[in-house]
């Protein structure tokens, strides 16, 4: 897919999303009280939704509501906590806001009752493996979805060539959601920066990205403060690594990501300014007078 190609995502509730002219911001809103970078902020619902409604208003098109945290080491939640952390705040921001709201979630109990609940998205981190049924209530429920790929709990198949392991995650995951039912036009895929990888992995996958279009379907980037940004930067504190995220946002826009799933919504919707007039003056020159 390139720049000049739309495409339009089919979401949830009737809707969807046009990717190919501009890309897309995609606000973490994290309820939790141990997320690696914001963790405790905006556990509440109050303070989530009032987060999450900043954030469309400084440029978010989608608001993905998480109520567990991926980091490494991180304690896990009951699936009971988890829905009363993301529940409340879904059924909130779906009678406030027009903006997609999408469940960041890898249980399928968890993506029903957030579609029901008025999600447009399942954003699935570990791509449709970890819960069986995963693949089944996406289908059902008409949602969006983002399938990410990770080298958790993969170590005995993970190949060492980055795009290759890419491609060797995706087939397992785009087989079980065409067995499913879930069409073409409901999936994007992200490369899960950071997620069992190495920072030389992060910058590989960043070099090559153009090779994932080959994959044939939209992509989300996900660099938002990782660590292999604070290696780059020499920031070791997550929160001062907007800058650095916005770098990796306007260079993978360029590549050919559309989606971009950020903390910080301002300078991330800067530099895709940037990018995006930059690639529309390329395309206009390719045009012929």
């Amino acid at each position: 897919m390139t720049f000049a190609d739309e495409t339009v995502w089919q979401l949830g509730h009737g809707r969807s999303l046009a990717l190919g002219a501009r890309g897309h911001l995609m606000a973490i809103i994290n309820c939790t009280p141990d997320s690696f970078s914001d963790g405790g902020r905006h556990a509440g619902v109050a303070a989530a939704v009032s987060h999450a409604l900043a954030c469309v208003e400084d440029g978010a098109s989608i608001l993905d509501i998480g109520g567990e945290s991926t980091r490494p080491g991180a304690a896990p939640v009951s699936p009971a906590e988890e829905q009363a952390r993301v529940l409340p705040v879904i059924e909130a921001l779906a009678g406030r806001t027009d903006a997609l709201i999408s469940i960041d979630t890898y249980r399928a109990e968890t993506a029903r009752l957030a579609v029901a609940a008025g999600a447009h998205i399942v954003n699935d981190v570990y791509g449709l493996r970890h819960d069986e049924a995963m693949a089944t209530v996406v289908a059902t429920s008409g949602a969006g979805l983002v399938m990410m790929h990770t080298g958790r709990g993969r170590e005995a198949e993970k190949l060492e060539d980055v795009i290759a392991d890419q491609q060797l995650f995706f087939s397992t995951s785009l087989a079980m959601a065409e067995q499913a039912g879930i069409a073409r036009q409901k999936i994007v895929l992200d490369p899960g920066f950071g997620f069992a990888k190495t920072a030389d992995d992060d910058l590989a996958l960043m070099a090559r990205f153009e090779a994932l279009q080959g994959l044939g379907f939209p992509l989300l980037a996900g660099t938002s403060r990782k660590r292999f940004i604070g290696t780059l930067t020499g920031r070791e504190v997550p929160a001062d690594r907007d800058i650095g995220t916005a770098a990796t946002t306007a260079l993978l826009r360029i590549k050919g990501a559309q989606l971009f799933r950020v903390h910080a919504i301002a300078p991330n919707r800067d530099a895709l300014r940037v990018a995006d007039a930059m690639l529309a003056a390329g395309v206009r020159q390719e045009i012929p007078s």
